[in-house]
Formats: C-alpha cells, sequence, structure tokens
C-alpha cells in the first residue's frame, strides 16, 4: 500500500509537470518567433524536451507498477530506472544540443531582434507555472526524507525515486533557464546586439547537459545495483544479530530494486545446538523484524551457513 501511495504521488508530481511544460513549450516557441530570439527558441527546446521526458518518466512509473510473474520473478521496478535513463537522453538531445547549436548558429550569423514584451510575458508566466511544478516536486521529495529521517539534499541526491528527481531537477533548471533568457533579452535590448542572446542559449544548453549528466548518472547506478548506504546497512546487520539463535552475519548483501523496494541476501552463523526446526523459525523471524523496522525491504534470503573458523563434521 506503501509503495502504491508513493507511485501515485509521483505521478501526480509528473502530470503536473508535463502539463504546465506542454502550455509553457507552446508560448515560448510563439514569442520566440516574433521576438527573433533564439535563447527563447532554446527555451521552447527546453520545454518540448521536458515534456518529452515526462512521457517517458509516466510511461516508467506505469510498467514499474506490473507485478512479478513466472519471467520476471523480481518484479518490473527496474524498468522504471530504464525510461528514466532514456529521459535523460532526450533532455540532453532535444534541449541541450538544440540550445547549444542555436547558440553558437545566433553567434556566427547574427540575428534580428524584434519586440521582446511578448516573451517577456510568456517568461513571466513560465516561472509561475513551473515554480509550481517545482513545489509540488519538492513537497514530495521532503516528505519522503522525512519519512526516511535523511537530510533533504541528502535524499535528493541518493533518492531512489528518480521520477521525482528528474521533475525537481528540470524544473529548477528550468527556471534557471528562464532566467537566463530573460538576462540574454534584456542584454540584447539594451545594447541592440545578438550576442547576449546568443550566450544565454549556450548557457541553456550547458546547463540541461548537466541535469542530463547527474540524472543520467543516478540512473546508472541504480540499473547496475546499487546498495542500502552504509549506515543502513549497520542497522540491518544489527537487526539480524538480535535474532535468537543467530551467531554471526558473515556476509550481507542489500540491493535497491525500485523506490520502496530493497532485497536482502545474507548468509548466516547459527548456532551450532540450533535444530532445523529452529532455524526455520529464526530465518522468518528475521524476515518479519526486518520488514517491520524496513518497511521498503520486499525480499529477505537468509543462507545458514557456518563460520569459516569451523571444521566442516567428518560423514
Amino acid at each position: 500500500m506503501a509503495e502504491q501511495s508513493e507511485n501515485g504521488e509521483s505521478t501526480f508530481t509528473v502530470i503536473v509537470a508535463a502539463v504546465a511544460n506542454l502550455g509553457i513549450a507552446a508560448a515560448k516557441a510563439v514569442a520566440g518567433v516574433i521576438s527573433g530570439s533564439s535563447a527563447m527558441l532554446s527555451e521552447a527546446a527546453h520545454s518540448v524536451a521536458d515534456t518529452v521526458t515526462e512521457v517517458m518518466l509516466l510511461t516508467a512509473l506505469k510498467r514499474s507498477e506490473k507485478p512479478a510473474d513466472e519471467d520476471h520473478p523480481v518484479g518490473y521496478a527496474g524498468e522504471r530506472y530504464v525510461w528514466a535513463m532514456l529521459a535523460a537522453v532526450a533532455t540532453f538531445v532535444g534541449g541541450a544540443v538544440f540550445s547549444i547549436y542555436d547558440g553558437i548558429h545566433t553567434l556566427t550569423h547574427g540575428e534580428e531582434l524584434g519586440d521582446p514584451l511578448v516573451s517577456y510575458i510568456v517568461l513571466g508566466v513560465a516561472f509561475v507555472l513551473e515554480g509550481y511544478s517545482l513545489r509540488t516536486g519538492v513537497r514530495q521529495m521532503r516528505a519522503e526524507a522525512d519519512r526516511a529521517r535523511t537530510p533533504f539534499a541528502r535524499y535528493l541526491r541518493l533518492t531512489p525515486d528518480t521520477t521525482v528527481k528528474a521533475v525537481v531537477m528540470e524544473d529548477s533548471a528550468a527556471l534557471a533557464g528562464l532566467m537566463l533568457a530573460a538576462g540574454g533579452l534584456l542584454g540584447g535590448q539594451i545594447t541592440g546586439s545578438g550576442v547576449w542572446d546568443g550566450v544565454a542559449s549556450i548557457l541553456i544548453g550547458a546547463l540541461l547537459v548537466y541535469v542530463a549528466w547527474v540524472l543520467g548518472r543516478s540512473n546508472a547506478e541504480l540499473l547496475i545495483g546499487r546498495p542500502l548506504p552504509k549506515h543502513v546497512r549497520a542497522e540491518v546487520r544489527e537487526e539480524l544479530l538480535s535474532v535468537p539463535h543467530v551467531v554471526d552475519v558473515l556476509d550481507l548483501t542489500t540491493l535497491i530494486q525500485g523506490p520502496g523496494e530493497v532485497l536482502i541476501a545474507a548468509k548466516v552463523d547459527f548456532r551450532d545446538v540450533s535444530s532445523a526446526e529452529q532455524v526455520e523459525w529464526a530465518c522468518e523471524d528475521a524476515e518479519s523484524q526486518l520488514r517491520e523496522r524496513f518497511p521498503q525491504i520486499r525480499r529477505v534470503y537468509l543462507d545458514p551457513t557456518p563460520a569459516l573458523t569451523q571444521h566442516r563434521p567428518h560423514p
């Protein structure tokens, strides 16, 4: 139920961002054509890329909800990171490449500056809409950070919910991009030179390259396989050692499979005098305790293993 609630919050956050960006993209494109501003056209490409990104994120959320089956015994949670990775690529190709190209073209060929009034109005409206979308994403992420008892900045860096992270980072970049576009328009209006606009366009592209790189790296880490943070692993080990009949945890593997979905596998040394039934119930108790303390843990696999210092009994 907790995962479904988080998915519902994430879906709402992504939909808000997608609707806002779709309208903003159209308005920026019209304003860019009227004003002749390359920075405004770059911002339009930025918003189109963000819209495509959010469609991919919605696909990621939908497909990751599919239950486990025979062909995918641990579920489809990891598919979220595949689509989120593609979304990062879309941000790079659809926004960054176009913005940098358009900025360089403006610097080398110049541009005819038109009436910037429409662009200023569009930038103002876009700032309000992007700010609302960012507020929605930040509120969800703050709530998740509070539940995880983790500082917001650290949670943003390490969160396995890369869909909401993408919305927060892209909306933050969008607000910065809007200010850069406004600066380019103002510089061109004051000096009559399109250089300011071209530089603003290149800076917007550079900003998008950074966002795409951060999101791509985050998703790549989770696709490769990222463990729980070190302090959480220590708490998991501590919980296992508190179970009756457990003597030592010889090896502990943790794997984040998706937001709110963690796998635990451990080689555990049980008391030599414990019966098979006691070992079985100890494994059940360990799983129950871990899930109660860490609700995100979904699968627990314990392997009874003798300590290396013990001698193998003769057959």
